[in-house]
């Protein structure tokens, strides 16, 4: 192998979330479609996880989780680095990454389960992706059973018919409110891309541009952020700066209310729960799900399953704040105070910490 092999799909939220990276970074990759074969023969025993993307890196490393990758390839390729030195810029760039990985997957999973137009186009991807060389009615047929787990997904994520209307409302506010931010800059921090541009694009390209109905959408009311798409997923490599003397754009704020005052409260609530597993079992593994967590969009209250691996996200948004000197801690939390709840959490300390051990999580 003579250069580094992106496995995954068109199809995926975080595939496109690495692409993008690699795209900007100017790292040469070759894109790998992760076929049935492929599963079978390098993510599983590579791995040891059935979950895409996965990089195969010029040296024959096997690297999986889109932070993780990209934070190998910060180290080995550290120009233009997409982490801001400025203490408060880092910090909200590690929120929105948070924010786009762990929670927007709500929205960008019930627009394509949700909506026949959109269902139908990523059953026929998850075919061609799986099947490429099969015909258009043998991909239809192999999607459409690959796709069931996905589809089935949704009252997992919190997604039901009683909250649906919540969670459009709130996705089209988000929407809006990016937008506006979108229109009078290039990127969140600046004209170039941070970790938290890369969080956002997951969901916001690979589901709700690329699909055909939430696409529509999302020209038609966000024009500025599907603008930020497309600078995203072709961008001008190694260019632009962030924003001078650690400025965090204003326009941020309504996007970091949103997220506190939505996402907030399962953080907190995921903590706790992984502290009493921890108290309760004697494995340090964790499994994927541990419980059951309520939680309200937009004054409507759901019920989702718990995911540990949020608080392993969440980590690191807490080590950046917490790790401030008295100064720079200052700075942030008088930007952070325009935002309920932000200084507060940021300030919980985390009593059983979660760590990534062989692709999976552990109690640290």
């Amino acid at each position: 192998m003579t250069q580094h092999q992106l496995i995954g799909a068109e199809v995926s939220l975080y595939t496109g979330k690495l692409r993008c990276y690699l795209k900007y970074k100017n790292i040469p990759f070759e894109e790998v479609i992760a076929s049935k074969e492929v599963f079978r023969d390098v993510i599983l025993p590579r791995t040891g996880v059935s979950y895409i993307p996965i990089m195969i890196t010029e040296d024959d490393v096997a690297l999986q989780d889109t932070t993780e990758i990209i934070d190998f390839f910060e180290q080995r390729y550290p120009e233009h680095s997409i982490y801001p030195a400025g203490a408060c810029q880092k910090l909200i760039a590690l929120l929105l990454e948070t924010y786009g990985d762990e929670w927007l997957v709500i929205p960008a999973m019930h627009y394509r389960w949700s909506f026949e137009e959109n269902r139908e186009f990523a059953m026929a991807e998850f075919g061609r992706t799986s099947a490429p060389n099969a015909s258009a009615e043998e991909q239809q047929a192999i999607g459409q059973a690959n796709s069931k787990p996905f589809a089935g997904a949704l009252p997992r994520l919190g997604v039901t018919a009683e909250n649906i209307p919540a969670i459009e409302k709130s996705y089209l506010a988000m929407l809006s409110d990016l937008d506006a931010h979108f229109q009078q800059h290039p990127f969140l921090l600046g004209n170039k891309p941070c970790i938290g541009d890369f969080g956002l694009i997951g969901p916001l390209y690979a589901h709700l541009y690329r699909d055909p109905y939430s696409g529509r959408l999302m020209e038609e009311r966000a024009p500025h952020v599907a603008a930020w798409v497309k600078r995203m997923i072709d961008p001008e490599p190694q260019t632009g700066e962030f924003l001078p003397d650690d400025q965090v754009p204003e326009t941020l704020l309504p996007i970091l209310a949103r997220m506190f005052a939505e996402q907030g409260p399962v953080l907190q609530e995921t903590l706790s729960q992984v502290a009493n597993w921890a108290t309760s079992h004697d494995d340090k593994s964790l499994p994927r799900a541990i419980g059951e967590i309520a939680f309200a969009i937009e004054g409507v209250e759901a019920t989702r399953l718990t995911f540990p691996y949020m608080q392993w996200m969440w980590q690191r948004c807490v080590d950046a704040y917490q790790q401030l000197n008295a100064a720079e801690q200052s700075q942030t939390a008088e930007f952070l105070n325009n935002v309920p709840g932000a200084v507060s959490l940021l300030s919980t300390p985390i009593e059983h910490r979660v760590v990534r051990k062989n692709n999976k999580l552990a109690l640290a």
